[in-house]
């Protein structure tokens, strides 16, 4: 219960559209609450603390290299190990994630949280924004930005698709799809051109494994005609920022499209000043979000590999695609499994459309710190776990039968009946 309320925090942000509950700390407390009810009941619990994966020490070896970081950054080391300490809540709830779902429904669970959630903060941003430039400031949190919003809807966008071919029921379609509609819109109107990359890469690999090798065709088509409609009724800022990578200088919005070109000029000056700092500071980094100062003109480098390298050093790098390395693993070991049922099939189909999104869009955004990505190889290892553990009840459940079967060939053979091997 309380790990299902801090995913509900975290991705629904319910202080922020809830009256009279935002002075609460909603975070802080179901995150406390979910420890504590695991600690608890530890020694009554499924899995052990000494069964978790090695990703998981690949993560917390990643926050202590950041905490290192902060501790001696030259910057302001304050403020890093303040931004470190809430980056390493993710540690803590993912390994509650791993250890307390333990069967496919407290998985599905889980998921549907975080899928529900994203169409639902698309809608009350395009309500609550409809005057509101790229939907800039209208939530808080993960959702304050427009690009971190676009991103977290191409990151749940095959998980909308997945739980949309798994119902049976119409109504359940309808509304699945309905907030696939509505998070196109939102993407749309926060003309992320990183977002809109990162969900094409999404929505191209969902399309391929659910449309092209689960032979569902008309999801080609209806994808085709949605993202078209998209464009055309309110797309245009969205076009004309696009427009800035390949030299176009004729849009519509000819404002939109300055400020497109000058981020665009702005994004160049933060990656060369972001190699700068890493060959200044190469082992250790700057500390954790200090880039923005180091900068000189207050902006992050908005690619998720340079970020975390000048933060974070080398080694905070390895260790990043060591982890989602491990992700990868997980979902090929699952697909690879003998006995797969539709559910799983569609599981993973939509958990490697997303590493594969979120590794292309980790070059247009400055994710490093956002905690979808790590839920996703949280999901991908508890997955992986769920499935071994059937097959180690099914063994033991058949190996009764199996004992008695051999107990009685010989039984048989002593008797000179024949047996038909």
């Amino acid at each position: 219960m309380w790990l299902c309320g801090f995913y509900v925090v975290y991705c629904g942000r319910p202080e922020d559209w809830v009256p009279g509950i935002g002075f609460l700390p909603l975070a802080k407390i179901t995150s406390a609450g979910a420890v504590l009810a695991f600690l608890f009941t530890a020694n009554k619990a499924r899995r052990k603390l000494s069964e978790l994966p090695i990703e998981s020490y690949l993560l917390l070896a990643l926050i202590i290299g950041l905490f290192l970081s902060s501790a001696i950054s030259p910057i302001w080391r304050g403020g890093a190990i303040s931004r470190t300490m809430d980056f390493g809540k993710v540690w803590v709830i993912w390994v509650l994630t791993f250890l307390l779902v333990t069967d496919i429904d407290r998985f599905r669970r889980i998921i549907f949280i975080q899928t529900a959630s994203v169409p639902l903060i698309c809608l009350l941003s395009l309500v609550k924004g409809r005057h509101t430039l790229r939907l800039e400031g209208v939530l808080g949190g993960i959702y304050s930005n427009s690009n971190d919003l676009a991103f977290a809807i191409a990151l749940s966008f095959p998980l909308c698709l997945m739980f949309f071919l798994r119902t049976p029921s119409k109504l359940r379609k309808l509304l699945w799809a309905g907030g696939m509609l509505t998070m196109g819109s939102a993407l749309i109107q926060t003309a992320s051109r990183g977002g809109l990359i990162t969900f094409i890469c999404t929505a191209v690999l969902c399309l391929w494994y659910f449309g092209v090798r689960g032979r569902r065709f008309y999801l080609i088509a209806a994808t085709a005609v949605a993202g078209l409609a998209l464009l055309i009724v309110d797309g245009g800022p969205m076009i004309d920022r696009m427009s800035t990578l390949w030299g176009g200088n004729k849009g519509r919005h000819p404002i939109e499209e300055a400020r497109a070109q000058a981020s665009l000029e702005q994004r160049q000056f933060l990656i060369d000043r972001a190699f700068e700092g890493i060959k200044e500071y190469p082992v250790l980094g700057i500390g954790t979000r200090n880039f923005e100062e180091y900068s000189g003109v207050w902006q992050e480098v908005h690619m998720t590999y340079l970020q975390l390298t000048v933060e974070g050093g080398i080694p905070a790098l390895i260790l990043f695609f060591a982890f989602f390395a491990y992700g990868f693993k997980n979902v090929r070991k699952i697909m690879r499994h003998k006995d797969q049922t539709a559910e799983l099939k569609l599981f993973t189909g939509a958990l490697q459309s997303l590493l594969f999104a979120f590794a292309l869009g980790a070059l247009f955004a400055p994710e490093a710190y956002q905690f979808f990505p790590y839920f996703a190889v949280a999901y991908t290892s508890t997955l992986l776990a769920c499935v071994r553990d059937q097959d180690k009840t099914k063994s033991a459940s058949l190996k009764p039968l199996a004992n008695q079967l051999n107990r009685s060939v010989p039984a048989y053979a002593n008797a000179g009946v024949p047996v038909n091997t």
